[in-house]
């Protein structure tokens, strides 16, 4: 079970959370003061004493902004705020009840005596919402947003479907940042709504851990080797190269920052003199044949995917990997090439590492209707094949056989190049080899992966993110 500041909440599971705390005596104002006067915090930090505009809807997430508003009011803030219309929840009402300050209508003019806000705080519609923003309700927002230079949304931005990140409307507005309420919400991790979301900030209401929630990708505690250590202790690693031998040496490259203590590249014989010449001088390349190679009992995981190729010899070495029955990560050509059959016999534990396309291929080749949000397609993915699934993307997914499901982070775009999966792909595996679960793996290595992004200059190529992986390791010690 995830802790209450990691998990993401569906919309079913925030309101039985919030009944639970109701149901221990916190009533439904106290909760709303929590959470306003939490988010007033942030919203009173980025102000820095310029003019707040509050946009108020008629629930409960408008009477989280008659909170924020009083709360700033309070502070000597200057603060206005327009109601979209009348609050009509009865804790929204006491909450209108209790701002002291003028409250406008929605025709004020965002440019007139009224309204020179410098700093839009949404609040029109919250976690709830199910349908798209009326058009006065969009146009209202989209009319504030575009004459204030800041814009924060509180819960999640107006017009965002809370359980799939789907956006309700088109042409909403991007805010600089969202105030998560209680607990985070899959929107927040989820593609296309997480990407208009800017900064993710959480404010907790006392919300207890909820069995079965998915939880919000946490830095890993890495440790360094023990006093006795050696390499093959540390983790030793195969990754089985293929026709494009580039591919599989970016993955050696990032396992070797991630933390194995020895990577072997298991390459195809018939590699050449150019591709020798490649290969870093720290890299042990064996052309043996794979199945004799894999004889070596000390291989702690193995990695098949990249470069690998989709013809005969392909699928021999894929069998040949599987039957091995070492802890492996799939990647790229070996999802294309795997169905339900290769698994029949198969003990040991598995990654598949999809991206969009293969995902798809996967759910055909294992019976999976690919229906629902990113989460259910990979939970689906993962009970039907055994696998740990790692959908991965702008937002990344990873998904057990047993339901457990944790969400990454939004991380740099400057990971839509190529290599870069390949860089994944090889962090995973290097976790895998050093003794963790395929879950846990799974789990350090996207999140090193996005570490490694965040440390490395703009516009990076996939071996400058497979450098940076041993400082993205040292920052976790």
């Amino acid at each position: 079970m995830p802790r209450a500041a990691d998990q993401i909440l569906t919309v079913a599971q925030m309101r039985g959370a919030e009944e639970a705390l109701i149901a221990s005596g916190t009533s439904v104002d106290a909760l709303m003061q929590t959470a306003g006067r939490g988010a007033a915090d942030y919203v009173w930090r980025i102000a820095a004493h310029r003019r707040v505009t509050v946009l108020c809807g008629p629930g409960n997430n408008g009477g989280d902004g008659y909170v924020i508003a009083e709360a700033i009011r309070e502070r000597g803030g200057r603060v206005a705020v327009i109601a979209a219309v009348e609050p009509n929840t009865a804790a929204a009402r006491t909450a209108c009840a209790l701002y002291q300050g003028e409250v406008l209508g929605p025709d004020a003019d965002p440019q007139g005596p009224d309204i020179h806000g410098e700093v839009l705080v949404d609040c029109l519609f919250g976690s709830g919402l199910t349908r798209p923003l009326s058009q006065d309700h969009a146009a209202l927002l989209c009319r504030l947003a575009s004459s204030h230079r800041h814009a924060i949304a509180i819960d999640l931005p107006s017009g965002v479907q809370s359980d799939n990140g789907m956006l309700l409307n088109q042409g909403l507005p991007q805010f600089e940042l969202t105030i998560a309420l209680g607990a985070w919400k899959f929107a927040h991790v989820l593609m296309p709504a997480s990407a208009a979301m800017g900064a993710l900030r959480l404010v907790r209401i006392g919300i207890e851990p909820v069995a079965g929630a998915a939880a919000m990708l946490a830095p890993p505690q890495l440790a360094m080797p023990a006093a006795d250590a050696h390499k093959y202790r540390r983790g030793l690693l195969g990754v089985v190269g293929g026709d494009m031998p580039g591919a599989a040496l970016l993955a050696c490259r990032a396992a070797q920052g991630a933390g194995a203590g020895y990577v072997k590249m298991l390459a195809l014989g018939g590699a050449g003199a150019g591709f020798a010449q490649t290969v870093p001088s720290d890299l042990v390349v064996d052309t043996v044949p794979l199945a004799e190679a894999l004889e070596d009992k000390r291989f702690g995981a193995l990695l098949i995917g990249p470069g690998l190729g989709r013809h005969a010899e392909s699928s021999e070495r894929l069998v040949i990997t599987l039957a091995s029955q070492i802890p492996a990560v799939l990647d790229a050509d070996a999802l294309m090439l795997l169905g339900s059959r290769f698994l029949a016999e198969r003990i040991g534990p598995l990654i598949a590492t999809p991206h969009d396309g293969e995902l798809v291929a996967l759910e055909r080749a294992f019976g999976c209707d690919g229906a629902g949000s990113k989460p259910e397609r990979a939970a689906a993915l993962a009970k039907a094949s055994g696998m740990v699934v790692v959908a991965k993307g702008p937002d990344t997914v990873i998904a057990a056989p047993d339901g457990r499901i944790v969400c990454a982070p939004r991380a740099s775009s400057w990971l839509s190049v190529a290599g870069t999966g390949d860089v994944l792909a090889g962090a995973i595996a290097s976790r895998l080899s050093c003794g963790s679960d395929a879950f846990e793996a799974a789990c350090e290595g996207v999140w090193l992966h996005g570490e490694a992004a965040r440390l490395s200059p703009p516009v990076f190529t996939a071996s400058e993110l497979a450098k940076a992986m041993s400082c993205a390791f040292s920052s976790t010690l």
